[in-house]
């Protein structure tokens, strides 16, 4: 695993880097820095480390908080970053390092941490720090890669937060990478179709829309995307036939109102007005 000494203030840059670069993603530690370094507060926010890894085109995963996750990561060759309190309760010393090896015979956790390429700790003093860091760990995923037991709704939400990152090729490998998983599943199966459309793939998109609205013919949300993406063909009376059938199969006031909008779209479309 890949080792950058962390200087002053600058763990979680340092650890961040640390996981991207085992992902395989080619990283600078001074643009990590950049990124999710807080020089006013001295330190550096999760928020901040999530939506940094997301911009190397990585899915970063908050496993469960327990060592048996951090052990089934470590099997699958991933470190996992983790966030500490070397201090008290009363007064804090927040620490992110990176969790390269479990010895259970001895009794022994090895992290890349501070200045040191290898820090032995126990396992009780390391749980102890990790607990007063609410356990909080996560693993950077190349887009094909699935963490070990995977939880569905945080892996979803993570392809989702991607691709709302501006990362929609890695979105829609990482939806083909759920289907692998779970097969047919209606989430990813829309998550994967909204990502071609994001592509521009408008095709694709349209396929992937009409397989979903076979499974359920009245999912109004499907049909909305369905016609965007005709219209983007150009095909602005077939995409406001879609508008109609979805209409007529919902009383629901705030679809309606976002199909009313998407009606109104498709019509400025066709009348050439941008």
């Amino acid at each position: 695993t890949q080792f950058y000494p962390q200087e002053r203030y600058q763990c979680v840059p340092a650890a961040l880097a640390t996981v991207l670069a085992q992902s395989g993603a080619a990283v600078s530690l001074e643009n990590i820095v950049d990124k999710v370094y807080l020089p006013g507060r001295q330190g550096s926010l999760q928020y901040e480390l999530l939506a940094a890894t997301r911009t190397e085109g990585r899915l970063p995963y908050v496993i469960d908080g327990s060592l048996a996750a951090v052990w089934r990561e470590l099997a699958a060759g991933r470190p996992v970053l983790v966030l500490q309190n070397l201090g008290v309760a009363a007064i804090p010393r927040w620490h992110y390092a990176v969790v390269v090896g479990v010895d259970a015979e001895r009794g022994e956790v090895v992290l890349r941490s501070g200045t040191d390429r290898r820090r032995v700790t126990r396992v009780s003093t390391f749980l102890r720090t990790w607990r007063r860091g609410d356990y909080w760990g996560m693993v950077a995923l190349a887009p094909d890669e699935l963490p070990v037991a995977a939880d569905r709704s945080r892996y979803f939400e993570a392809i989702a937060a991607l691709e709302q990152a501006g990362q929609p090729e890695q979105a829609a490998i990482a939806w083909e990478t759920a289907l692998r998983n779970w097969p047919g599943d209606a989430v990813a199966l829309f998550g994967r179709a909204n990502a071609l459309f994001a592509l521009r793939n408008y095709r694709a998109a349209e396929e992937a829309y009409r397989d979903l609205l076979e499974r359920d013919g009245g999912a109004v949300a499907i049909r909305n995307n369905l016609a965007l993406a005709l219209a983007e063909q150009g095909r602005y009376d077939a995409a406001l036939q879609e508008i109609d059938v979805a209409l007529s199969a919902t009383d629901d006031s705030a679809l309606r109102r976002e199909l009313r909008d998407t009606e109104a779209t498709i019509r400025r479309r066709k009348a050439g007005v941008k």
